[in-house]
């Protein structure tokens, strides 16, 4: 699968993924995944190094020093060893002992950037890799320029590894989407909250897709990156390095992304954090959270989740986890809406009388590489009075988006810009931020508690927003039937003429004339 994810209207990422996967043979993806990334990360840092050095060098007053490592933290800009620059590498990559150079190239940069210690992939050298492969794939990788100022600032770096993070959850499947979530979904969520300042948490980060839209929405509006500090955790180790190494390219200080092999759920790396936004992409109904170790744990204050599914415990860490001014929005499967097995409902039905839920919206199918399941949308905050609004307290915004998205091949769906705009224009002009607000049929409405009781607490949005107006279509069939009619009337009556010609000719002809 070859497809433009990024709509910049360039074929480097295609080019480069479509030779790539050649030389990856009968490798699994989930292995070649970290050659490829681990390369690209260290040619982009290659790259910064190398342009950095540049201007050392051509200092005209000559007061610096280009092997002065001080000169390069100082610009936070990636101190890179002799063994391991680009252009070392890629004079060896013919050689026999590339794998063995590029791991010590690799150990190198993380010896002397304490950042990225343990971090970095490795294990180049092992038999199994083919060389000749590996050294045509860093022939690869240098024909394209990645940390230099130009590419830097048509972020080259930053579209290649989110569409190279895409394409490996495709070829990987089911196994891949637990690093990656589709991009059109992290720039929702993140329209729809606007993190603009505070603390911003993702307790099962993946490669980090929430903290990179964050850090995007902020620029997109002249704000500032500092104003933000980035939280995280991940259990998965590899995915762990894998988010590392993207905020890395993007300078996104990552210290507070912690990894730890037991999770979220047995071992919070963040217990005290209240944060002011939250961006969660959990595992659909996890049922292997070892949920019958946390029986009487503090954060099911609205009911105890049951063993055999992760998704009501999902929502009541994220509240846990919010200040009391705090918001979140995390994806879900769609049956987390309605579901009353284990006690699901009367979770369900403590947290909406609580008023904690302000928006809910039901996603397009075919959005994800790793599954099938369809999903939706939850928004939470514990501050629906908000001064900065308009008080929204006892009443719910559900926002049906089912018949939105395009089709970008046999397989997937993409929400456009327009779609993206439209669903979070709306919960903005419903949360009272200019705009006016309008229920509409098959879309959106705003819905009173008293209603959701009565529907005994199910949040399926399709529930509250009724089926699309039919009218306009029905007047439209009315006048194809009266413009068929017409035509069909003129048809016959033109028929009548020209039978009438034929026999008064056929006539004609009887008589002679």
């Amino acid at each position: 699968m070859v497809k433009e994810t990024n709509g910049v209207g360039s074929d480097i990422e295609a080019k480069l993924w479509s030779t790539a996967d050649k030389l990856r043979n009968n490798m699994d993806a989930a292995e070649y995944k970290h050659i490829v990334l681990g390369l690209i990360f260290l040619k982009y840092i290659s790259d910064s190094f190398k342009d950095r050095y540049e201007e050392l060098k051509n200092d005209k007053e000559g007061l610096s020093d280009p092997e002065d490592i001080d000169e390069y933290k100082s610009k936070n800009v990636f101190w890179v060893p002799p063994e391991a620059r680009w252009n070392y590498l890629q004079k060896n990559a013919k050689q026999p002992t590339i794998g063995t150079l590029l791991d010590d190239a690799l150990e190198a940069i993380e010896r002397d950037n304490p950042s990225l210690k343990g971090v970095l992939p490795g294990n180049y050298a092992r038999p199994s890799l083919d060389k000749q492969r590996l050294g045509e794939l860093i022939d690869l990788i240098g024909t394209i320029g990645l940390g230099d100022k130009e590419s830097k600032s048509k972020d080259v770096l930053g579209r290649v590894y989110e569409y190279f993070l895409g394409q490996f959850a495709d070829a990987e499947g089911k196994r891949g989407g637990q690093f990656y979530t589709p991009k059109c979904i992290v720039k929702l969520l993140v329209e729809m909250i606007e993190p603009y300042q505070g603390r911003v948490f993702d307790p099962c980060c993946g490669s980090g897709g929430m903290f990179i839209q964050s850090e995007k929405f902020i620029q997109a509006h002249q704000g500032r990156i500092d104003d933000i500090s980035i939280y995280g955790q991940e259990s998965n180790q590899t995915t762990w390095k894998l988010c590392k190494m993207n905020l890395a390219i993007r300078g996104i200080d990552s210290k507070f992304v912690k990894w730890n092999n037991e999770g979220s759920f047995l071992n919070d790396a963040h217990k005290d954090l209240k944060a002011d936004f939250i961006l969660a992409n959990p595992p659909f109904n996890d049922s292997d959270w070892k949920g019958e170790l946390l029986k009487a744990d503090l954060r099911w204050k609205y009911g105890k989740p049951p063993e055999g599914n992760a998704n009501y415990a999902w929502i009541q860490h994220f509240i846990h986890h919010l200040c009391p001014t705090g918001i979140a929005g995390f994806v879900l499967a769609n049956g987390s809406m309605s579901s009353n097995t284990s006690g699901e409902g009367e979770i369900r039905k403590n947290i909406i009388n609580a008023d904690l839920i302000d928006c809910m919206v039901s996603l397009p199918g075919q959005l994800f590489y790793n599954t099938m399941i369809p999903a939706c949308l939850w928004f939470v905050t514990r501050d629906k009075k908000d001064h900065h609004f308009k008080d929204r307290r006892k009443e719910i915004l559900f926002i049906d988006a089912r018949e939105l998205g395009v089709m970008t091949d046999r397989r997937h769906k993409e929400l456009t810009q327009e779609d993206i705009q439209k669903i979070s224009s709306t919960y903005h002009s419903w949360r009272g931020e200019g705009g006016k607000y309008t229920d509409i049929q098959g879309f959106c409405k705003s819905v009173k508690l008293e209603e959701i009781k009565k529907h005994e607490y199910v949040l399926t949005p399709g529930r509250y927003v009724g089926a699309k107006e039919e009218k306009k279509d029905s007047e439209l069939f009315e006048e194809k039937m009266i413009r068929l009619t017409s035509e069909l009337t003129k048809q016959i009556e033109q028929s009548k003429k020209l039978d009438e010609e034929i026999k008064k000719n056929l006539e004609n002809i009887e008589h002679g004339f």
